[in-house]
């Protein structure tokens, strides 16, 4: 059946429009008509925002690289706010090409598995909640840290980021999981950042300030194993 908003926000969305129907009552019954129109706008564009929000795209993944094993497709919408090389301690310990994706509370906050194969690695991490973009955000806010083996044998590191305002990450992900590319991996509640962590020599098919579509861009092209 077709979703139209993500089960990640019914309650959210429940509350908001509860909220919103008891301030337009009070506000019709015991204010000046023109205030009273004023908040009830309010308090209903509050509402169309939320459900906005969590809206679900109708979306697949581009056929000519559903079933090529090196294509590393964007996790999330939003702008590639960084592309470098950097040293992965936390479970890889290698140098890696780090590319992250920074999702605004204009994106949906849906992610996806970039990669298709076996979930070797799944942890949360607590942490604090800097800003999506600050260079420490990686390693310092709350988190989670996800490891697929894709049917090449590459390992393919993404994180997701809670931001200032994100203040709750879900993910679906598991040790021993096969993950599927396209497929949704969690959400990240209202502005929050998604960094994945290619193997060295991979071409990577985005730029800065690039936007991207989740399930859609092509991120990257491993190199391929002999």
């Amino acid at each position: 059946m077709r979703r139209y908003l993500h089960r990640e926000g019914r309650r959210i969305i429940a509350t908001s429009a509860f909220i919103a129907i008891v301030a337009a009552v009070a506000a019709v019954r015991f204010l000046p008509l023109w205030l009273s129109i004023a908040i009830v706008a309010a308090v209903l564009l509050k509402v169309l925002f939320v459900c906005r929000f969590f809206r679900v795209p109708v979306r697949s993944v581009p056929a000519d690289l559903g079933d090529d094993p090196y294509a590393v497709l964007a996790p999330a919408d939003g702008t590639v706010v960084a592309i470098e090389e950097v040293y992965e301690d936390e479970i890889l310990s290698e140098k890696r090409i780090q590319v992250s994706i920074f999702m605004s509370i204009w994106n949906i906050h849906i992610n996806w598995y970039p990669v298709s194969g076996m979930v070797e690695y799944f942890r949360h991490h607590n942490g604090r909640f800097l800003v999506a973009w600050h260079p420490k955000s990686s390693t310092d806010n709350e988190r989670t840290t996800t490891v697929v083996r894709t049917g090449a044998g590459h390992k393919v590191l993404f994180r997701q980021i809670a931001g200032f305002v994100a203040r709750r990450i879900v993910s679906y992900s598991h040790d021993g999981l096969e993950a599927e590319r396209g497929r949704e991996c969690g959400f990240i509640k209202f502005g929050s950042r998604v960094d994945v962590f290619l193997p060295l020599g991979s071409e990577v098919c985005v730029e800065m300030g690039e936007k991207t579509t989740g399930m859609r861009t092509l991120l990257a092209r491993m190199p391929r194993k002999e």
